[in-house]
C-alpha cells in the first residue's frame, strides 16, 4: 500500500507540480517569537477558516435536500430535521460554525487591531478583512431568511423597509432585494442563490487575496513596547528579522492545529445538544403569536432602535452602520506607524473595552427587548366598547374582521392596540375607502412592515371591515361636535 501511494504521488506530482506552489507556502518563514509562547494569539484566523471548510461541507449536504420555493422550504426543513437521518445535526452544526466564524473573526481583528498588525505593509490585508467580516454577516442574515418562518418573513420585511429609505434608489433596491414589490418565492429564490453561490464565491476569493497578502506581506512579530513601525525602514528590519526566523509548518501550525481541532469539537458539541435552530412556525404574515427578532450579530442594531426615539431610525438605519463600517475600513489609513504594543497604546485598549461592551450590552437589550416597543394588545382583548356601542351590522361585522384577522396586534383604535402600526382611529381621513382596500390587499409598497391580507379577506369582509373603519371617523367627529357643543352651552 505504501508503495502503490507513492507511485501515486508521483505520477500526481509529475503533473501537477504541487511542491513547487503549495510546499514554499507551507514552509515561509515567520518570526521566530510567533512559535513560542506570543504564538498562541495567531491562531483565531485558522479556526475561522476551518469553520468556513465546515460550512462548506455542511451546506453542500443541506442544498441537496432543501427545495428553495415558497410553497415547499418550509416543509423541506422539517424532513431535514425530523426524517432525514442526521439531517438535523447537519442543520446544527451548519449553524453553529456559521456563530463561531463570526465570533473568532471578531475576535481575531480586535487580536489584530490591539497588536497593531494593521500597520504598514499591512493596510490592504486588514481591508479584505473587512470584506470578509462583511460578507460573513451577509452569509449570517441570508442564512436566516432561508429558514422561511416568521423571523426570516419579517427580518426580510424589515430589510426591505430599510432599503426602501435610502434616497432616490430606495424602490429600486427593494425590488432587486424582494425579486418584485412583495415578498414571496422570487425573495426565497434570490436569497438562495446570494447564499449558495454569490457569497461563497465572494467569501472564497477574498479569503484567497488575504491569505497570498498573509504570505506575500508576512505576519507580523508580537509588538515589543518602543519598537516602532516606520514605512521608510520596515521593510528592512523585517527582512532582517525573518533571517532568524522558523518555518510555518512547525510549532506555529501545531498551535493552529490544536486549537482549530478544539473550536471542531465544541462546535459539534453544541450542534449535538442543542440540535439545529427553527423553523419555528409556517412563515405566515398574519400569524398572531409571531415574536420575530433579527440573528444574534444583529440583535445590537435591534436594541439599539428598540431604547432610541423614532425619530432617529432612519439616521440609525441607515447613517450609523456605514459610519462604522467607513471607519473600519480606515482604521490602517488613519495610524500605520508608530507603536504597536498595546502598552504603549492605551487608547486601543480602552477602545476594544468599549466596543465589546456596548455591544454585549445592545445585544442583551436586543434579546429582551419586544419585538414592538409597546406590543400588549394582542387580539383576544376585545375592542373598546365604546368604538362598536353604535354600529350597524355590517360595521359590527367590520369590527370582527379586524379582530380576528389580528389587525389589533399592530394596529391601535382610540389609543388601544398595538404599536407596530399608526393608529387607525381617523385612518379615514387620510385615506379614501378604495385606497383602505388597496393598503389591505396589497400592503405596503415595496415590502414594507405592512403584510398583503388580499388572501386572507373575502370581498364581503373587505368591504365591511372598510366601512368599520370609515365609520370611526364619522363617530369621532360626531363626538368632536358634542364636546364642543356642550362646551359652547358652559
Amino acid at each position: 500500500m505504501r508503495h502503490l501511494l507513492r507511485v501515486v504521488g508521483t505520477w500526481l506530482e509529475a503533473r501537477l507540480c504541487l511542491s513547487d506552489s503549495l510546499w514554499p507556502m507551507l514552509v515561509h518563514p515567520i518570526p521566530k517569537a510567533v512559535a513560542g509562547p506570543m504564538g498562541w494569539w495567531y491562531i483565531f484566523g485558522s479556526a475561522a477558516i476551518t469553520l468556513l471548510m465546515i460550512q462548506i461541507v455542511t451546506g453542500v449536504g443541506l442544498a441537496l435536500v432543501y427545495v428553495p420555493a415558497a410553497d415547499q422550504a418550509y416543509e423541506s426543513l422539517l424532513f431535514l430535521n425530523y426524517e432525514q437521518p442526521l439531517g438535523w445535526f447537519l442543520r446544527a452544526l451548519h449553524y453553529y460554525a456559521r456563530s463561531g466564524m463570526v465570533v473568532l473573526l471578531l475576535v481575531h481583528m480586535a487580536q489584530v487591531f490591539l497588536h497593531g498588525a494593521y500597520k504598514y505593509p499591512r493596510e490592504l490585508t486588514w481591508v479584505i478583512g473587512v470584506f470578509l467580516l462583511l460578507l460573513t454577516l451577509g452569509m449570517f442574515f441570508s442564512g436566516q431568511i432561508l429558514r422561511w418562518d416568521p423571523d426570516a418573513y419579517w427580518g426580510l420585511a424589515v430589510a426591505g423597509s430599510m432599503a426602501g429609505r435610502v434616497p432616490v434608489a430606495g424602490p429600486w433596491i427593494v425590488t432587486l432585494l424582494l425579486g418584485g414589490p412583495v415578498i414571496g418565492g422570487n425573495s426565497l429564490s434570490r436569497f438562495f442563490t446570494l447564499h449558495v453561490f454569490v457569497i461563497p464565491a465572494l467569501l472564497l476569493l477574498s479569503l484567497a487575496l488575504h491569505l497570498w497578502l498573509v504570505i506575500k506581506k508576512g505576519i507580523s512579530a508580537p509588538p515589543i513596547p518602543g519598537q516602532t513601525v516606520n514605512p521608510t525602514t520596515y521593510d528592512a528590519e523585517y527582512e532582517q528579522e525573518l533571517k532568524t526566523g522558523v518555518p510555518f509548518l512547525g510549532e506555529a501550525m501545531q498551535k493552529d492545529v490544536f486549537f482549530s481541532a478544539l473550536v471542531v469539537i465544541v462546535v459539534v458539541a453544541l450542534a449535538a445538544v442543542w440540535g439545529p435552530k427553527g423553523p419555528t412556525a409556517p412563515p405566515n404574515p398574519i400569524l398572531g403569536g409571531a415574536n420575530p427578532r433579527p440573528e444574534w450579530p444583529f440583535l445590537w442594531l435591534f436594541g439599539l432602535l428598540s431604547i432610541s426615539p423614532p425619530e432617529s431610525e432612519t439616521f440609525i438605519i441607515l447613517v450609523f452602520p456605514v459610519i462604522l463600517i467607513v471607519g473600519l475600513f480606515l482604521v490602517p489609513f488613519i495610524s500605520n506607524r508608530g507603536e504597536r504594543a498595546p502598552t504603549r497604546r492605551p487608547l486601543a485598549i480602552i477602545a476594544v473595552c468599549l466596543i465589546f461592551m456596548v455591544l454585549s450590552t445592545l445585544t442583551y437589550q436586543g434579546v429582551t427587548a419586544p419585538w414592538s416597543p409597546q406590543m400588549s394588545a394582542w387580539s383576544g382583548e376585545p375592542i373598546p366598547v365604546e368604538i362598536v356601542r353604535s354600529c350597524g351590522p355590517r360595521q359590527l361585522q367590520g369590527a370582527l374582521v379586524f379582530q380576528n384577522k389580528n389587525c389589533r396586534n399592530c394596529h391601535a383604535l382610540k389609543g388601544s392596540g398595538g404599536q407596530r402600526g399608526p393608529d387607525l382611529t381617523l385612518v379615514g381621513d387620510r385615506l379614501t375607502a378604495d385606497q383602505l382596500v388597496d393598503q389591505v390587499s396589497n400592503g405596503t409598497p415595496g415590502g414594507g412592515n405592512m403584510p398583503a391580507y388580499g388572501a386572507q379577506i373575502g370581498p364581503n369582509e373587505m368591504t365591511a371591515l372598510v366601512e368599520f373603519l370609515t365609520n370611526l371617523r364619522l363617530k369621532q367627529a360626531n363626538a368632536e361636535m358634542v364636546t364642543a357643543s356642550i362646551k359652547t352651552k358652559e
